[in-house]
């Protein structure tokens, strides 16, 4: 198992964020979060990158407990966060916004190496390496995150609404190239407004209603569940 949350309770302040949630990660899956907002998606995504801290529950991750360790050592372990809002560095270069991905890193040859995988999934970056991120595009800037948090080679991406604020065709090409770094060996941990695209491409999902997993199982079955149906996917 690459990632095992159990029994997480989370607050901020007297708000019971996360109440005991408990799921997994399988090596190489495409996991969902899906839920309204204020469900406790991306408190969950914080809390495993080490942002927050739980008041209880534990989080293992390749059969370590991490749930104590600062989000910094977490990044070197193999866990990269792209957060909701992109929060790329906007006075910094395309490249140097790759290159505050890999400051875990320190061969060169090999952070060489990343920056030319991230340029095969996303080819519009190379063309702008040296403009500054703040003046990209929406999409482009999801790009740039995305490709950021790829720069520290981890085992696990989590990834918070990539596809937030996105024409449909773009969100269709982030879409694709998360199955493709997918397909690379990575697995992925999504929250997704857009529950029907972020279930078309995972094996499995959960989904989060004020702060408890109310549903869990393939991400089919989760597609096909009248409630889920009428209340995230309008159908």
């Amino acid at each position: 198992m690459l990632l095992d949350v159990k029994n997480l309770n989370v607050y901020y302040g007297a708000i019971h964020a996360l109440q005991g949630i408990s799921f997994h990660i399988e090596e190489g899956e495409i996991v969902s979060l899906i839920g309204a907002n204020g469900a406790g998606k991306s408190t969950t995504l914080r809390t495993i990158s080490g942002i927050l801290r739980p008041r209880s529950g534990s989080v293992h991750f390749k059969g370590e407990d991490i749930t104590t360790t600062p989000a910094e050592q977490i990044v070197r372990r193999g866990i990269s966060h792209v957060p909701e809002g992109r929060k790329i560095f906007a006075p910094l270069t395309v490249r140097e916004n790759l290159e505050m991905g890999a400051y875990t890193r320190d061969d060169p040859d090999e952070i060489q190496k990343s920056m030319d995988r991230v340029f095969v999934s996303f080819p519009r970056l190379k063309e702008r390496l040296n403009q500054l991120g703040g003046t990209l595009s929406g999409g482009e800037q999801q790009m740039l995150a995305t490709g950021r948090g790829m720069m520290s080679k981890p085992s696990l991406i989590l990834l918070d609404e990539p596809s937030m604020g996105l024409s449909p065709i773009l969100v269709e090409e982030i879409f694709n190239i998360i199955k493709e770094i997918n397909s690379q060996g990575t697995s992925i941990l999504l929250v997704e407004q857009n529950a029907l695209m972020a279930l078309s491409i995972s094996n499995r999902a959960y989904v989060l209603e004020t702060g408890r997993i109310v549903l869990e199982g393939n991400a089919d079955d989760i597609k096909n569940n009248p409630q889920v149906k009428s209340a995230y996917l309008g159908i």
